[in-house]
């Protein structure tokens, strides 16, 4: 069975920082894709970034370059997404999502995704 559970959103003042995580149940993380996506109020979803095992990391949107970044655990099969300098356009929810077809997809009809956490960025 294949489980995403994300955490670590909430609120943070422009400027700010966050550290999302995603926990990972029913495969391992030397497989498959994991990308970041978020949704504000409104808005079609966008994806954020898509990390895969053989050591590429897609960077989807030029506007979180250099500002998000992605890492993981294998231990404890987690993944992060590290948000700094956070700007009021960064509110909204915030999913992770896998692929463990092959080849995997970074995409918006990804397999398998979590159930979301908020961010909220304001002053």
């Amino acid at each position: 069975q294949v489980l995403l559970v994300e955490s670590g959103g909430g609120s943070a003042q422009p400027g700010g920082s966050l550290r999302l995580s995603c926990t990972v149940s029913g495969f391992t993380l030397d497989k498959g894709a994991i990308a970041w996506f978020r949704q504000a109020r409104g808005k079609e979803r966008e994806a954020i970034l898509c990390s895969t095992g053989d050591k590429r990391t897609l960077y989807i949107g030029d506007a979180m370059k250099g500002r998000f970044s992605a890492s993981r655990d294998n231990v404890r099969n987690t993944v992060y997404l590290e948000m700094n300098n956070l700007k009021p356009d960064d509110t909204g929810v915030y999913y992770c999502a896998a692929d463990l077809r092959t080849p995997p997809l970074c995409y918006s009809g990804m397999e398998y995704w979590g159930q979301g956490t908020q961010v909220t960025v304001s002053s």
